[in-house]
């Protein structure tokens, strides 16, 4: 492995030709270093599921000033793919959509651009690889700052700076918790890393610890309460990259923490129940805070978080049943968690693409200045249709399979006691409103946008984008199709994990009667998608055999009504505001109609927009009371350096005073 790894470093070393070659060759350029990578890792991915070994190597010093081992077990193999097929989609688009860029931004900006983004791909490989401490937590710097820059990419707009300002202190954040655990872990065992963890949990209470650990990478993920940099972010990075954090690096977070799980030895059912429970209230807040967003990526990172909980489900449902020492419920939570990544990095990162497709044609993200698009982007629209499909676990595509198998874990756990059939009981119910409310988000996202009339000039004279564009989300399109409907394709990827996470002492179940069902659902779908086909073909026969005279739909003397006579994404959502209107956030602003003005000669509107209530309480009002408490303190901000070097000589007689008491 170290010949491949030292390959890897020269590639990685290639990336700083992304500043010397031409503007219009930085996208192949980073394209060919990305493949490249991507070849090479691909194969450690391979390696490890074909032979079941563990890779080992080392990092170069000559590249990174430290030798670090660097590991590949199964866990990380899967990753691997995740984070090469992204990166590959998210560049791959980058060409169409970064092309009206070309002429307003300068050589230096694409150049920072394409760099940091093939650097996030390598950080994140990184991340996934390495087992230290140290080397991990730079890595995990790394993908955090090549993020932020990527964020900022139209930095000259004063709100997206501030976005990535915002976004760039929560990582550190986050990177405290993690710095924090590992520091706290070696200080404890002597052990640097992820296996010093193996160690402290053995001899340690687990809860307090990995609450430490969850919070750091929880950050990263998006679980609620720590989410609130996600929907700001999202929206305001290009839509490649949007796509690559949402698919992809948010995913790092996930892996974090099934890190920490795999060392796990105590307290199981405490903090399987605990995350089961952070998890079930972030699938369900992300999906209704979604439902009330005008802004279109808004919406979508909303729905990261949603998906982030039905992952994190599987997680705590798996860590439950190896309290329980209940093999298939351990199997099937972890492997409906592992599918549930990969799906996500399909479904969020091509709903995220076709955002971008939509913003190219009409420059607008706003869901209320959209419509009609079906007719002038029918590609888009098939591709948006079927991503919303698969995002809301409905059959025949892959959202479907790893949800039903999280089901299938509750299901298998309803009689394992009356305070564990409670929990997966209210799991069963958390994930059915789950889905139920993404249904009604994104038959509202559908038709809104491509429904109906156009709301704007530029939804009206909007094209369909070009193929360099379509192409990467046809790919995406592809491998949902095929996880949908052939599960057990890929199901040897997805079960090589599961013995790190289930614990060696657990048995391995009996896996042929959840292969059988697998292979009945496939054909159940095959049969049912061939059954409507089918009736397709007889119907348009039947009516070819027919004349048909198509003619305006008689209107009692209506003729037609403009875009403001349709329901918008405001009246959409309306109702379901008025059932929790305190919880929705959502502000109103109108000028009411009263009944001495029935016809009004002023044009009133009605708009909403929607608060994070979460962000409000947990970050927004502690930084104002912090910020009320510094300017408290301003007198001390004099100007006049002799003030400033007198409280420099008050700290150290303080200091001094302290030592001398022995009180430090």
């Amino acid at each position: 492995m170290n010949q491949t790894i030292l390959l890897a470093e020269i590639i990685s070393a290639l990336s700083l030709l992304i500043f010397i070659v031409p503007k219009q060759w930085k996208q192949p350029t980073a394209l060919a270093l990305s493949l490249s990578l991507s070849t090479i890792t691909t194969g450690w991915a391979w390696s490890v599921f074909h032979t079941g070994d563990v890779l080992s190597g080392n990092l170069s010093a000559t590249f990174w000033f430290y030798h670090s081992a660097m590991r590949v077990d199964s866990l990380s193999a899967l990753f691997l793919l995740i984070v090469n097929f992204g990166s590959l989609t998210s560049i791959l688009f980058s060409r169409g959509y970064l092309k009206p860029y070309l002429s307003v931004k300068s050589n230096h900006e694409f150049s920072l651009h394409y760099f940091w983004l093939f650097w996030l791909q390598t950080a994140m490989t990184l991340v996934v690889t390495l087992h230290e401490g140290l080397p991990f937590l730079v890595a995990w710097e790394i993908m955090s700052i090549a993020s932020f820059m990527l964020v900022i990419f139209e930095s000259e707009k004063k709100e997206i700076l501030q976005t990535g300002i915002y976004y760039i202190i929560q990582m550190h954040v986050a990177l405290f918790f993690v710095l924090a655990g590992f520091t706290l872990v070696e200080a404890k065992t002597g052990i640097s890393g992820f296996d010093g963890l193996v160690v402290y949990f053995r001899d340690n209470p687990s809860i307090i610890m990995f609450l430490l650990f969850f919070a750091g990478f929880g950050i990263k993920a998006g679980f609620i309460p720590l989410h609130s940099w996600l929907p700001h972010a999202h929206p305001a990075a290009p839509s490649h990259v949007s796509g690559l954090m949402s698919g992809t690096m948010i995913k790092m977070g996930i892996y974090g923490i099934m890190r920490v799980v795999i060392c796990l030895q105590h307290d199981l059912l405490q903090i399987g129940t605990i995350v089961l429970l952070l998890s079930l209230i972030s699938s369900v807040f992300g999906v209704f805070f979604a439902i009330f967003q005008h802004d279109l990526k808004k919406m979508l990172a909303f729905h990261s978080i949603e998906n982030i909980g039905i992952i994190g489900i599987g997680i705590g449902t798996g860590i439950i049943g190896r309290s329980l020492n209940h093999p298939t419920i351990v199997w099937l939570g972890f492997a409906g968690a592992l599918l549930h990544v990969v799906n996500h990095s399909l479904f969020k990162s091509l709903l995220f693409y076709c955002a971008g497709s939509i913003y190219n044609q009409c420059h607008t993200r706003d869901l209320n200045r959209l419509g009609g698009l079906y007719k002038s982007m029918p590609r888009t629209g098939v591709l948006f249709a079927l991503a919303s499909i698969a995002i809301c676990g409905l059959p025949p595509l892959n959202g479907f399979i790893s949800e039903f198998f999280i089901y299938w874990s509750f299901f298998k756990g309803l009689g394992t006691g009356i305070n564990t059939s409670l929990l997966f009981l209210g799991g069963i119910l958390g994930l059915a409103v789950t889905g139920g409310l993404a249904v009604f988000c994104f038959t509202k996202a559908f038709g809104i946008i491509f429904l109906g009339n156009a709301r704007s000039d530029s939804s009206a004279h909007a094209k369909e984008v070009p193929t360099a564009m379509l192409f990467p989300q046809w790919l995406i399109a592809i491998i949902i199709l095929v996880i949908g409907f052939a599960p057990l394709a890929v199901l040897p990827v997805i079960k090589a994990p599961i013995p790190l996470l289930a614990a060696s002492g657990l048995s391995v179940p009996d896996l042929v009667p959840i292969e059988h069902t697998l292979l009945m659902l496939t054909l159940a779908m095959g049969i049912a998608v061939v059954s409507f086909i089918l009736l397709w073909m007889v119907r348009r026969h039947q009516q070819a055999r027919h004349i048909l005279r198509a003619g305006p739909t008689w209107g009692c003397g209506y003729t037609a009504g403009d875009s403001t006579h349709q329901y918008s994404a405001t009246t959409f959502a309306d109702s379901l505001h008025g059932i929790a209107p305190a919880l929705s956030g959502v502000k109103t602003q109108y000028k009411p109609v009263h009944k001495e003005d029935i016809f009004p000669r002023e044009v009133r509107q009605y708009t909403t927009h929607q608060e994070d209530q979460l962000e409000k309480i947990l970050i927004l009002q502690p930084a104002n009371w912090f910020n009320k408490l510094m300017e408290k303190f301003v007198v001390l901000r004099s100007g006049k350096i002799q003030h400033y070097i007198l409280y420099g000589l008050g700290f150290i007689l303080l200091a001094a005073l302290l030592t001398t008491l022995e009180w430090i």
